[in-house]
């Protein structure tokens, strides 16, 4: 009996397969509606994988059910209307005469959906949506989406696209994406149109991944477009004026958010939430004029944020709250708040641009226990503080450019019950203190300018330490403040300093606590009678001054 060789028999199949997929292309048929059948589905149920369903425009009040492998679609160009393409808006799934309950489309494997409005499926409750508006969602009950089992159109667990619709006034989410533990389904929801419906625009749940690109979401009862339990990649995607987030991530999900832009809803541009597992990257978005934070995170979520531009809103242009996050190369100015906000955060703050925002470029609010790493930030003419670091926290702050030009505020203040570390920090602008302490601080290697020397007026010093402080300052340049460190009743130590116009006393220290080393100084001043050391009250024998230098200054 003979063999057959296995490169022939290969050779073979593949010919085979080639061959059924030339078959199937070339009787793959177009079926027209209403011109071969009165109505969408019964199309459908004639069409074979690889047949394309065209619908003429018109008003259509029926569900569909779509099959694997077939196109559906509305015929037109790429022409445009007022919502979308116009060929979208003259094609209409309509439910407001039809009977039952669910979703108007259910996706197949493969399948397509094109150039549909999708309108009236489930109950749109006016009333309802003017309310929670008013109030930014925060009297809506917490439902989590794809619980009710009616999205406009239903994805579920399949590859298929969706594409150029515009779905509205649905009683439930606009297009609904549901998926499995451990699918390879990659759904691509693409340039839809999703406003006025009850749920989300677009909801993302169940484990669904896929792509959701180039759709325009707004006025939705939730979120733009939201996820649960889902990590698909959002690219590209419009979405404001929702109720609560334009784009909301919570209950696990993982998605990479990119290139979107987010404005002007009621909540954050990009709002994330619910537990440690929800980790999303969000990277390179525009998130303005939004009603609360430009990107916000809390309960607990953990999310990695770069890149962004988050600017005009409301309140923070990033906001941590009870949550953790690395932020990395943002951009965040004009906010109404702080540039980035952290509540009882673990965080690390890197490269980041803090311009022009009505409070601090960074503050740290009343917590717990909150962790921060702050590096290289560049923290430019905020109104009040370029940070600001309230009670409860952990702090390193490394190589970060701070200025202001005007202004009374420190630049930077330290609240009782915060221990913090700066090293490498250039100051320079104006206001009472280049750093004011009612905490603990460690301040080493840097470089704190004023604008000018003030010799009268409000107070102008370097470093400002408040009764009960306790600051160690070791190889940092102080340049035209008034004195580089003024202490009161604080616990001192200054060593290795550089000190260069100052007016009259270098060191001032009053009543000072526990042991104050002044020592190995090097002061430049053109003032005979100035003084290294000034001690007023308390013990003087607690001030340990040793090795302190006068610099002549060079006429």
């Amino acid at each position: 009996m003979s063999r057959s060789n296995p490169t022939t028999v290969i050779a073979a199949l593949l010919v085979a397969s080639w061959f059924a997929i030339f078959l199937s292309h070339v009787s793959a048929k177009t079926i027209n509606v209403p011109g071969d059948h009165k109505t969408i589905q019964a199309a459908i149920n004639a069409a074979e994988p690889g047949d394309t369903v065209l619908v003429n425009a018109g008003t259509y009040s029926e569900r569909l059910k779509l099959k694997p492998h077939v196109t559906v679609r509305s015929a037109g160009d790429l022409a445009a209307g007022e919502h979308g393409l116009l060929r979208a808006a003259e094609t209409i799934l309509d439910g407001a005469d039809v009977a039952g309950h669910g979703s108007a489309v259910i996706m197949a494997e493969g399948s397509v959906l094109d150039g549909f409005t999708v309108r009236n499926f489930g109950h749109y409750d006016e009333a309802e949506w003017t309310k929670h508006h008013k109030t930014q969602g925060n009297l809506q009950s917490h439902e989590h989406i794809g619980e009710s089992p009616g999205p406009g159109i239903q994805v579920p667990d399949v590859t298929c696209v969706v594409q150029n619709n515009i779905v509205h006034h649905i009683g439930d989410t606009g297009i609904g994406l549901f998926g499995s533990e451990g699918s390879a389904a990659s759904p691509h929801i693409y340039q839809n149109i999703c406003f006025r419906n009850m749920g989300g625009g677009i909801g993302a749940m169940r484990q669904s991944r896929g792509i959701i690109e180039g759709n325009t979401c707004y006025e939705n009862f939730y979120a733009g477009i939201g996820h649960n339990h889902a990590s698909p990649i959002v690219i590209h995607n419009t979405c404001y004026e929702n109720i609560r987030a334009g784009i909301g991530i919570s209950e696990g999900s993982c998605p990479t958010v990119r290139n979107n832009k987010c404005y002007k809803n009621r909540r954050a541009g990009i709002g994330v939430r619910t537990g440690s597992d929800t980790r999303p990257i969000i990277e390179t978005n525009q998130c303005y004029e939004n009603d609360m934070a430009g990107i916000g995170t809390e309960e607990e979520a953990a999310s990695i944020i770069r890149k962004n531009e988050c600017y005009r809103n409301k309140l923070a242009g990033i906001g941590i709250r009870h949550a953790q996050a690395t932020i990395i190369g943002n951009s965040c100015s004009d906010n109404g708040a702080a540039g980035i906000g952290l509540d009882n955060a673990k965080a690390v703050v890197m490269d980041n641009v803090c311009l022009h925002n009505q409070t601090a470029g960074i503050g740290l609010a009343e917590s717990e226990h909150g962790q921060v790493t702050l590096v290289r930030n560049k923290l430019i003419e905020n109104k009040q503080v370029a940070i600001g670091i309230h009670g409860g926290w952990q702090a390193e702050v490394i190589e970060n450019e701070i200025k202001r030009t005007g202004g009374m505020p420190p630049l930077v203040m330290i609240f009782a019950g915060s221990t913090v570390d700066l090293t490498g920090n250039t100051f320079q602008g104006g206001g009472v203190a280049a750093v004011r302490i009612a905490g603990e601080a460690r301040i080493e290697n840097n470089h704190l300018t004023a604008t000018e020397l003030r010799k009268v007026g409000p107070p102008s010093f370097g470093i400002w330490a408040l009764p009960d402080a306790t600051v160690q300052s070791y190889g940092n340049t102080f340049e035209n403040w008034r004195h580089a460190i003024s202490a009161s009743q604080a616990n001192v130590s200054a060593v290795n300093n550089k000190v260069k116009a100052f007016h009259q006393t270098a060191f001032m220290i009053q009543d000072p606590k526990g042991s104050t080393a002044v020592m190995n100084n090097q002061v430049t001043t053109g003032d005979a009678n100035a003084k290294i050391v000034l001690v007023k009250g308390g013990e003087t024998q607690r001030v340990v001054e040793r090795g302190n230098e006068v610099v002549k200054e060079a006429e």
